[in-house]
């Protein structure tokens, strides 16, 4: 037990954590395009995850330049853990019959995950002196930022269309 451990160094975490930046962004992509192929009634949200969508293939890319600077790549075990729960979320998330709804909370919950995860980096780019990481988690935090708030606002108009859908024996009202 006399083993010493390992003191990581602020760039040593901020590479661990941009790769967890990344495994994050192929999940929100899996997630948000199984509910965006799924939603046939919720027009606007659509639209508004389709718009994210390009958002976060951006995200990748940058977090990916990042790690390419350091000369690291993306953790295929942490991407690949990141694609098996992105699929059993989008196995099972048809199988609700809210559906559109608890997709929106899980949505501003995964966004503010988000929103955490590139404060974080910002703070650590800081600290390991990398301004263009820095910049680069600046340039995402406020995309992230607005899917959270744009989900928040429209969160009582997606209930009260789901509950009015839901009544009408004649409509579909979970996607």
């Amino acid at each position: 037990m006399n083993e010493e451990l390992h003191m990581a160094t602020p760039q040593e975490n901020l590479i661990d954590w941009l790769r967890d930046a990344h495994a994050m962004e192929q999940q929100a992509e899996r997630m948000l395009t199984a509910q965006a192929e799924r939603l046939e009634h919720y027009p606007e949200l659509k639209r508004r995850i389709e718009q994210h969508i390009e958002e976060t293939l951006g995200q990748q890319e940058l977090v990916g330049e990042c790690l390419a600077r350091y000369g690291e790549s993306p953790s295929t075990l942490k991407d690949l853990t990141g694609k098996v729960m992105a699929f059993g979320q989008a196995v099972m998330g048809p199988m609700m019959s809210d559906e559109v709804v608890k997709g929106a909370m899980s949505g501003y919950v995964f966004e503010n995950v988000e929103i955490a995860t590139y404060t974080v980096l910002i703070a650590a780019a800081q600290a390991a002196g990398d301004a263009q990481t820095q910049q680069a988690c600046e340039r995402i935090l406020p995309q992230e930022q607005a899917m959270a708030d744009w989900l928040l606002k429209h969160m009582p108009q997606i209930t009260k269309a789901f509950l009015s859908r839901s009544e009408n024996p004649d409509l579909e009202a979970k996607k």
